[in-house]
């Protein structure tokens, strides 16, 4: 119940907030920004810098006090390795959750030789939003002062930083990045807050220009009230939104009292903290790299139009991710799996819907499935923004959560009306005795993979039975149909 009241307050000042900066004006920050800069307590007060050596987040680190250059060699800092920050966002409980302590220990393992620092501003972040959001530009000048000392005193590169900040702890990256004198390598936001930053000039919230690359999950876009918890405007190089970055399967409200016993608030907590994990899962599992493709709306990508990699238009989603040049649409799109390992597989699917019998106000749930050299997939609905067009080639997505190698073979599925709920109310109103008569014809499906950029041509296996009619499947082979089999240039990431 506290929980909910919080949440709810939360929300009521966004709201307030959502249209107005929260900060004073330009020239009222600069001076306080320069007042803290000659006074390093107050600048570092309630801000700690955690040198993480154990994997165990319980167990304390080594504190580094920027005023001390001695604690450069009390706690091992290598100024050849890669220095990466953790920084964390909002809080509601005061202290670290599981996913900072899962975060930190993937980072140690996947790079046991980088200086990983927990920024830790907790009790500053323990506050009424907005407060905290006031806080985030003060401690962005604070890990921005750290930055310039490190490079003052142990000549520590910032092409080698990386700071990876999670909701609000993002924005303060961005500080961090504007402040700092020169660039830092990398910033990674993991679903940036959005109330109070939506629609803010970039010197107010992360942007491309706070390190030579920034890279965004966006992972909690939707409205409530009238503000989205995570950012929904594209504010890095690259901003990848997962599954649209709209709903996240298994964080449904049944799917979250399912498994966790938990409301309403633990369904904001999983789409939001998505992020984490996917970034987690990048981190953890470097056999399966998850791709995401450049498209300019999430209805685009739900039709597999956006596949392609070619001229940079896909790239590794989380920590592989790969510096691209800036560009004028910086969205990219994918789909996961529920639960780690996240990464799935991502098929085009093409094929004409010809009009053969009895058929004008068809509209056919229409399945399918895909037999591979080493698994078939259970059948799958296609799924169409509109009905099924007639007379038309139809596009869509199909998205695998399991490797089944080669594909082989593909069984297209007209669904019986009567086989389903929702087919039957579908055809409810037009249903008469001509629905049973209703025959039309697919003679061929194109396919591209995604994963690998390759393109074949699916062919009926008899080419004597090309009708298909409710309940009935077709069976497709690969053929040659003129749709290259081969990609011209094999992609590499």
């Amino acid at each position: 119940m506290k929980s909910t009241i919080i949440l709810l307050s939360f929300f009521i000042y966004c709201g307030a907030f959502a249209h107005s900066s929260g900060l004073e004006e330009n020239e009222l920050l600069e001076d306080l920004d320069a007042k803290l800069l000659k006074d390093p307590y107050s600048l570092h007060d309630q801000i700690k810098y955690d040198f993480r050596k154990s994997l165990d987040l319980d167990e304390e680190g080594c504190i580094l006090d920027p005023m001390k250059r001695a604690g450069l060699k009390e706690c091992g800092f290598n100024t050849t390795a890669k220095t990466i920050f953790i920084i964390h966002g909002w809080t509601m409980s005061g202290i670290f959750e599981s996913w900072m302590h899962n975060l930190v220990a993937a980072v140690q393992q996947r790079e046991p030789e980088a200086n990983v620092f927990v920024v830790e501003w907790l009790n500053l972040a323990h506050q009424l939003y907005p407060d905290a959001v006031n806080h985030t530009r003060r401690v962005g000048l604070s890990i921005a002062d750290l930055l310039n000392w490190l490079q003052e005193e142990a000549s520590m590169p910032l092409q080698n930083v990386h700071l990876i900040g999670y909701s609000l702890g993002a924005h303060v990256a961005g500080y961090a990045g504007t402040f700092v004198k020169g660039t830092v390598g990398r910033i990674t936001g993991l679903d940036p807050a959005g109330p109070m930053f939506e629609g803010a000039e970039s010197h107010r919230r992360l942007s491309p220009d706070d390190a030579d690359f920034v890279d965004v999950l966006h992972t909690y876009t939707r409205e409530a009230l009238g503000v989205s918890i995570g950012i929904q405007q594209p504010i890095g190089d690259i901003d990848i939104y997962p599954n649209g970055g709209d709903v996240q399967p298994g964080c449904a409200l049944g799917d979250v009292v399912a498994y966790a016993g938990g409301g309403f608030l633990d369904v904001l907590k999983c789409e939001h903290e998505r992020a984490v994990h996917l970034f987690v899962d990048s981190l953890m599992n470097k056999e399966h790299v998850n791709y995401a493709y450049q498209c300019t709306d999430p209805d685009r990508f739900k039709k597999g139009i956006c596949l392609s990699c070619r001229k940079n238009r896909c790239n590794n989603m989380g920590y592989n991710a790969k510096t691209m040049r800036k560009r004028r649409n910086s969205k990219m799109y994918l789909k996961t799996r529920a639960d780690t390992p996240f990464g799935g597989y991502h098929y085009q699917m093409k094929m004409h819907v010809f009009n053969r019998k009895h058929s004008d106000d068809a509209d056919p749930t229409f399945k399918i499935k895909l037999l591979g050299e080493h698994n078939d997939t259970s059948d799958l609905f296609v799924n169409l923004p509109d009905k099924v067009g007639l007379n038309f080639t139809n596009t869509f997505l199909v998205f695998v959560e399991e490797e089944i190698g080669e594909l082989l073979k593909i069984q297209l599925s007209w669904q019986d009306p009567a086989e389903s709920l929702s087919s039957l109310w579908k055809n409810f109103w037009s249903w008469s005795s001509q629905s049973s008569n209703q025959v039309l014809q697919v003679r061929r499906i194109r396919v591209k993979h995604g994963e690998t950029q390759k393109k074949y041509t699916f062919c009926l296996q008899d080419s004597s039975e090309n009708d298909i009619t409710p309940g009935k499947h077709l069976t497709f082979v690969k053929c040659r149909d003129g749709w290259e089999v081969k990609p011209s240039k094999r992609f590499h990431m």
